[in-house]
């Protein structure tokens, strides 16, 4: 397609869905996880395909990096994710652990960004978050070659194989570098989008265990 044709078709896709949520930001609850929780139940009774889905973002020698994830849990100030420590986002928290986290649900006009300090759960959680995969997640972490160059996509099948049968003969083998994270929020901002352009935002910052909010202008 012509650079001038995706211009024109880029400018002419909608932004916003035909009918958005209000909201009321003096009746936010006074912890973000609370309102998360209550975005989240919304989006999927609305149908956001994917509402767990969300991009984490970290830091290599100063270069960004993303890519999309999935939420495993939230407990306390704990935003819960998981991969292999060896992979390359989990050597990049291993050198600075400090990440960004974004859910971005268009079907309900809505954008959530989180960030704060990165650190390992303990072995067992991790060990829990692991087996609780399904088979073939547990084979591929197994694998543990993420993002390695392929240079016979015959190799793949058979490491794969290799790692199904392990699973099998051994269902509580655990992949000795999954490791459950934790992102402990020190900001959390809620934006929800407006036809026209008034979009409201909602900026939680913490200190200590105690949070504080402000809007913020869209």
């Amino acid at each position: 397609m012509p650079v001038a044709d995706l211009r024109q078709l880029l400018r002419g896709l909608p932004v916003f869905p035909d009918s958005m949520p209000g909201f009321d930001t003096a009746a936010a609850p006074g912890d973000p996880g609370e309102l998360f929780a209550e975005w989240l139940q919304h989006a999927a009774s609305a149908g956001v395909p994917a509402p767990h889905a969300m991009t984490l973002s970290t830091v290599d020698d100063g270069n960004p990096t993303a890519r999309v994830l999935i939420l495993k849990n939230l407990v306390g100030h704990d935003w819960q994710f998981a991969t292999g420590s060896n992979s390359p986002k989990g050597r990049q928290l291993a050198a600075h652990p400090h990440a960004a986290l974004t859910f971005f649900w268009p079907t309900v006009g809505r954008q959530i960004r989180v960030r704060g300090a990165v650190r390992p759960m303990s072995r067992g959680d991790s060990a829990r978050d692991f087996l609780a995969r399904p088979l073939g997640s547990r084979a591929e972490a197994l694998v543990g070659r993420q993002s390695q160059v392929l240079a016979d996509p015959a190799e793949l099948d058979a490491a794969l194989a290799e790692a199904y049968a392990r699973v099998e003969n051994d269902p509580e083998l655990v992949a000795p570098h999954w490791t459950l994270y934790g992102l402990r929020a020190e900001q959390a901002e809620f934006w929800q989008g407006d036809a026209e352009r008034r979009h409201t935002r909602l900026r939680y910052s913490r200190t200590g265990d105690t949070w504080s909010k402000e809007v913020l202008w869209p």
